[in-house]
């Protein structure tokens, strides 16, 4: 499974919700989906957008996990 490290990457750039959704034109509930592991997509244009307000690489906020089931 694909595991969302966003807040991760957010409490490591000391940067809140308001000011990432402000920065990346997303809104505060999109990102706070994305921030809590819920979101089942991404548009890679809002990937994009978040890694370059955060001034990171797409694999520092997505991580793939087994699958405990599995």
């Amino acid at each position: 499974m694909i595991v969302i490290n966003l807040d991760v990457v957010m409490a490591q750039r000391k940067i809140g919700l308001t000011e990432l959704a402000k920065e990346v034109d997303i809104s505060m509930a999109n990102l706070s989906i994305l921030k809590n592991n819920k979101a089942k997509a991404i548009r890679f244009s809002t990937l994009e957008a978040i890694c370059k307000a955060l001034d990171c690489q797409p694999g520092d906020i997505l991580a793939y996990v087994e699958d405990e089931n599995n």
